[in-house]
């Protein structure tokens, strides 16, 4: 009893005391701050068990073990989901429009933690999947359940909701407009002063506090020595078109590989079908392995060769 009058009473000070505008403000350096330290956490978890499992290997010969490790991390992975979540937590963008459409832009409280162990220990292990979808669910979840806390309205939990998905972008990318650019568009927020400005200031202080903890290091690091060209403007329509329809290839894709797996029954034989066609596929192409960034990087660099390491095609990178 003595808990539920502490909590009341501090709910009803802030109330009198903190104005909603300010408070939402408050609140959005807080969320930038806690979505950065869970994006450096993810990061730090996928990169830690990468090189746990793979520090053996040598880029001049065969990785067998990419047989083995894809399936390993969607085994333990599915555990993890079924025994200890016991709740679904995939596509989390989908998840979190969802909660916006018919949850009153409430997110379990499971979700500020339990993306961020399943996609590590997936990503980890060679799963080829970003890291993108279970940050922007994480940072989401962290600012829902916050302004849960604090007995805000549906219409600032939405809010809030669109300040943890624009810090997770940010910390993740080091990318503040990025953040509120993804919020705007994809979560499909009101592009108002009252929603932009906590939204960018969430982004910002998220990436603030990334260069604090990850350095001023950059993803990529390129040049462009070269001045913008006009004439080059056909390239970059042709270029936008071809991306878009390589998108709509992915996302009909995945929707067709979802409905194949659905079809199947048993969790054995969906682990063993889905595991099995992963790991095969690591095995023959190693840079499917986890996030891909090193393969941008090395194709930026100018070091495609790296490529074909560890791969069937080692030879044809050095010719």
């Amino acid at each position: 009893m003595e808990k539920a009058d502490w909590y009341l009473k501090m709910i009803q000070w802030r109330e009198k005391r903190i104005g909603q505008r300010q408070f939402v403000l408050i609140l959005s350096v807080v969320i930038g701050f806690a979505t950065s330290v869970a994006a450096n956490l993810l990061k730090g978890f996928i990169h830690f068990i990468q090189n746990f499992v793979t520090e053996s290997a040598s880029r001049f010969e065969l990785n067998y073990w990419y047989l083995i490790f894809p399936s390993v991390g969607i085994l333990l992975a599915s555990l993890f989901v079924r025994y200890i979540v016991k709740d679904d937590i995939s596509h989390g963008v989908t998840r979190i429009l969802y909660a916006i459409s018919q949850r009153k832009s409430i997110l379990k409280l499971h979700n500020t933690w339990s993306s961020l162990v399943g996609s590590s220990v997936t990503i980890g292990f060679g799963g080829s999947v970003g890291a993108e979808a279970p940050i922007v669910l994480t940072g989401s979840a962290i600012a829902s359940n916050l302004g849960k806390f604090f007995k805000l309205d549906q219409k600032t939990l939405m809010l809030l909701i669109g300040c943890g998905a624009a810090g997770a972008i940010g910390g993740i990318f080091k990318a503040p407009i990025a953040g509120l650019v993804f919020t705007l568009e994809v979560l499909m927020l009101d592009m108002t002063m009252a929603s932009v400005v906590p939204i960018l200031l969430t982004s910002v202080t998220a990436t603030t506090f990334t260069y604090i903890f990850a350095g001023s290091a950059f993803m990529f690091n390129f040049t462009n020595y070269e001045p913008f060209m006009v004439e080059r403007i056909p390239q970059f329509v042709i270029l936008g078109i071809v991306c878009g329809l390589v998108s709509l290839y992915f996302t009909r894709g995945m929707m067709k590989a979802e409905g194949f797996f659905k079809k199947i029954k048993k969790p054995v034989w969906k682990l063993l079908a889905a595991g099995s066609l992963l790991s095969l596929l690591i095995f023959v192409f190693p840079p499917l392995y986890g996030e891909g960034y090193n393969t941008i990087e090395a194709l930026i660099n100018g070091h495609s060769e790296d490529v074909m390491n560890n791969s069937l095609f080692l030879n044809f990178g050095d010719s």
